[in-house]
């Protein structure tokens, strides 16, 4: 696992970010979360990017990121929750690293993530349901990423080490 990357992919408020950052502490890599990555580079907010130009656009901006990370070798990425979307994403994570999906419970994501302004998908409405309908639509998708945690009731140390036994035992990326 020399130079393949560690893509954390899964659903918001599943820890990601949190177990990014430790990771590529552990692994003495460069840590990448796609997100603030994407806020940076528009010089605005998720939200505010939903909210301007629509999800249609913010996801072509996660796309193009994506093809650029997965040239690159050597990193910890924390994907955005929606990158499993689009198919070609995760193939080209899995070219050049090994993704990891990280799960929780709807109760678990709801307290997590329930009072953030941040989250665009989960704006009006109520927040549990939507976390619930979201969860069912990319549950096929999520289910068929081999490699999954649930951080559910782990603490970040517990999901660490799973995600870097799980990130050992990976086959090599093509």
């Amino acid at each position: 696992m020399k130079h393949a990357n560690l893509v954390l992919v899964g659903f918001m408020g599943t820890g990601k970010t949190v177990t990014g950052r430790r990771m590529a502490a552990r692994l003495g890599r460069e840590f990448v979360d796609m997100d603030a990555v994407i806020e940076a580079r528009a010089g605005r907010s998720i939200p505010q990017i939903f909210a301007r130009e629509g999800e249609t656009y913010f996801r072509g901006l996660e796309r193009a990121l994506v093809r650029e990370l997965a040239a690159r070798q050597d990193l910890v990425i924390a994907a955005g929750g929606g990158v499993v979307l689009d198919p070609e994403n995760l193939r080209d994570f899995e070219r050049t690293g090994v993704t990891i999906c990280l799960t929780a419970t709807p109760e678990a994501i709801l307290q997590r993530v329930g009072r953030s302004s941040r989250r665009p998908l989960l704006e009006g409405g109520d927040k549990d349901q939507q976390i619930r309908d979201l969860l069912e639509k990319r549950k096929a998708i999520y289910e068929a990423i081999p490699r999954r945690v649930d951080t559910t009731d782990r603490t970040p140390d517990e999901v660490t080490e799973l995600v870097l036994a799980l990130y050992a035992e990976a086959p090599p990326a093509r």
